[in-house]
């Protein structure tokens, strides 16, 4: 007989809580991976080590080994083997495991699981918030008397996530077992009852559903008689790759230091170079910016040739100054407000305008002026960025 369902207990379970904390992806993620390898491998590595399931029938036990998807009769144990005077639920020593005769070397280290008929429990389909799958068994114990006719201290349950709903909650069923009918079937079970590392339920169809009913607290984990040699393995193993780890970075460091030694001996060579190409790069910037805006603005024979074009025959200069691009003119004539007119339009200065107030001079019978004007400097051409910043090309 073949069920399918998830196996809680299991290594791949495990798996899944380790990555818990990476998100419901890396669980799931984890569990894919595994599921990938062969199943020989799976069960070497522990991957696949499944669960023992105890079914009290009658007078009998009946055995079953769960190994994920499949489902395997091992033996039906005798009620009447089970020590009497165990039956208050006291741990069997360990020699006297009932269990140690009826199973297979390999599989005497596998949890133990009590598994109720269908008839045993009472299911209910809730929808919950999707945030309340990371705390589901909390969350659920509100709802057991809102859902049941039952407290929550009469009974054992658990829930188990459906799948998400269409509005973005979570569909989840609640599993309702009462303590009254649980009891008789752990007495059943007689010293068996102390080593039970969960109880399930099974569905109509025989499968389990995949929860655990027994408390957190209650329950037992066996111990693996190979937790010590894998314990041992795995130190030898983690010395093994701290001493290769510790040879390998004496190599790198001396690989680095000997690199560092040469580039040392390049690095003052290398400075010096770069220091000197960085001055005569200045040294030609600084030229051609000087070239550039010497070239750019109109020299002072062509100045003092439009000048003596537009300047009339009773206007003369007494002083004509040229600094940077401002141009001052200081002289006498009859009309200083009509000059301005004049030297408007010129291409080589821009903004002609009287500077001060206008003095007569009685000597020569002139008004004195001072008129200033900005030399025109040709526009930077658009796109050309080189002739900005001074960078010619190459």
């Amino acid at each position: 007989m073949s069920v399918t369902g998830a196996i809680p207990g299991s290594a791949l379970d495990r798996i899944g809580v380790r990555l818990a904390g990476a998100g419901g992806f890396m669980g799931w993620w984890g569990r894919s991976l595994a599921q990938l390898l062969p199943r020989r491998l799976r069960r070497a590595l522990e991957l696949e080590p499944g669960r023992i399931l105890l079914e009290p029938v009658g007078e009998s036990v009946r055995l079953r080994l769960q190994r994920e998807d499949r489902l395997r009769d091992l033996a039906a144990l005798d009620r009447s083997l089970l020590d009497p005077a165990l039956q208050a639920g006291l741990a069997p020593a360990p020699d006297r495991d009932p269990l140690a005769s009826q199973l297979d070397p390999s599989c005497r280290h596998l949890p133990r699981w009590l598994l109720l008929p269908p008839a045993a429990a009472l299911c209910r389909r809730l929808r919950l918030p999707a945030a309340a799958g990371e705390r589901l068994r909390q969350v659920a114990g509100f709802e057991i008397e809102r859902q049941t006719p039952f407290t929550a201290d009469a009974v054992v349950f658990d829930a188990r996530a459906l799948g998400p709903a269409a509005d973005g909650q979570l569909d989840v069923e609640l599993v309702v077992v009462p303590r009254a009918q649980l009891q008789p079937r752990l007495d059943a079970l007689g010293p068996l009852a102390g080593t039970l590392a969960g109880i399930d339920v099974a569905a109509g169809d025989g499968r389990p559903l995949g929860i655990n009913l027994l408390a957190p607290a209650q329950r037992h984990r066996l111990r693996d008689p190979w937790t010590a040699v894998n314990s041992v393995l795995l130190v030898i193993a983690l010395l093994a790759l701290v001493a290769a780890g510790a040879q390998l970075l004496d190599n790198r460091r001396d690989a680095a230091d000997a690199l560092e030694a040469a580039l040392a001996a390049r690095a003052e060579a290398g400075r010096q170079e770069a220091a000197s190409l960085r001055q005569a790069q200045l040294l030609l910037q600084g030229q051609g910016f000087l070239e550039r805006t010497r070239a750019a603005r109109p020299t002072a024979t062509a100045v003092l040739a439009e000048l003596t074009g537009r300047l009339p025959d009773d206007t003369y200069l007494e002083k004509l100054s040229i600094e940077g691009d401002q141009l001052m003119l200081i002289g006498l004539g009859r009309s200083p407000a009509g000059l301005v007119e004049r030297l408007q339009g010129a291409a080589l200065w821009q903004s002609p305008a009287l500077a001060g107030a206008v003095m007569p001079d009685p000597a020569s019978g002139r008004d004195r002026f001072t008129l200033t004007a900005r030399l025109a400097t040709p526009a930077t051409p658009a796109g050309n960025p080189e002739a900005a910043d001074g960078d010619g090309p190459g």
